[in-house]
């Protein structure tokens, strides 16, 4: 966020509904769903950008997560209506970092990151097109 606590081009927010197909016996939404929604954020923080990633494969560049991880603070439930913030917090040449935090109203109950390399068609590591980078800065 900006200091005026505005969304920037590095950050931005969707709303998730925990589905019932989504969530355990007990009727929490099970831990690996929350790397789905990461993903989510971050696709629709790009298209945000501009960028949908369909355009961005097309045109030769790809990204593989390297890293990825999540706290669990609170349980997510069945029926719960999710806020996830997704931000850029790093770009290096090969390197996109993303930080997601998730919240249900201003209750925080997950924090997770991910790492994502630029490959190519081939799948070899190669340098993040300069218009992306800039999409973000």
């Amino acid at each position: 966020m900006d200091n005026k606590g505005k969304l920037s081009k590095r950050e931005g927010e969707i709303k998730i509904r925990v589905r019932f197909s989504e969530t355990d016996k007990m009727g929490f939404a099970w831990h690996g769903n929350y790397f789905s929604w990461f993903e989510m954020g971050r696709t629709e923080l790009l298209r945000e950008a501009g960028l949908a990633y369909r355009d961005l494969e097309e045109s030769g560049t790809m990204f593989a997560v390297v890293s990825a991880e999540c706290s669990y603070k609170h349980p997510a439930k069945y029926d719960d209506i999710l806020t996830l913030k997704t931000c850029v917090i790093r770009i290096t040449p090969i390197r996109i970092e993303h930080e997601y935090r998730l919240y249900r109203d201003s209750l925080l109950i997950a924090v997770g990151k991910t790492v994502l390399a630029s490959i190519n068609l081939e799948g070899k590591v190669h340098p993040i097109p300069d218009s992306i980078v800039a999409l973000f800065q």
